[in-house]
């Protein structure tokens, strides 16, 4: 097993622990967003990304001001061409009770911005519906596992989001 891959692994499972969530809550989700924008999305606050990620910008529904997370995606498996396949994120809140707040921002004004790996672009944003979720999120726990984790800790509805670029 390649240094890379025990990297991988080692962040997977940690990310995955109760301390490693309360981690990435407390510290990542404030550095990451700024890290992965100023590093053209090569860095985050714990080296380089182990998960396929996005910043996603939405617009505060209370403050109107911008607000950036730093969240785990995959493009559509069933998209044609990749360059302009929608994106699937989701708002798990590592397995929190309640739901992140860029799912409220979004519920509020669903127009957002993506920034993937330094290209930064608009997109609408959508919840899928249940049908729709249960076809991606096979997809989604084989990019991001900690999903599968997550899912367990809450028992509230974790959403999914569909970002189609504008």
């Amino acid at each position: 097993m390649s240094l890379r891959q025990r990297y991988v692994d080692f962040m997977n499972w940690f990310s995955m622990t109760k301390p490693g969530s309360a981690f990435a809550r407390t510290v990542v989700a404030r550095l990451d967003p700024l890290l992965y924008k100023l590093s053209g999305g090569r860095l985050t606050s714990v080296g380089p990304p182990v998960i396929p990620m996005i910043v996603l910008t939405t617009m505060g529904r209370r403050s109107g001001k911008p607000r950036s997370v730093q969240l785990g995606f995959i493009r559509d498996p069933e998209a044609e061409s990749p360059k302009a396949a929608d994106l699937y994120t989701v708002a798990s809140n590592f397995g929190q009770q309640h739901h992140p707040a860029w799912s409220y921002n979004l519920q509020a004004n669903p127009q957002c911005e993506v920034n993937l790996n330094g290209e930064v672009f608009h997109a609408k944003a959508e919840r899928l519906s249940d049908e729709e979720k249960a076809r991606v999120w096979p997809k989604l726990v084989e990019a991001v596992p900690q999903y599968a984790v997550y899912v367990t800790r809450t028992s509230r509805d974790i959403g999914v989001w569909r970002l189609r670029r504008t």
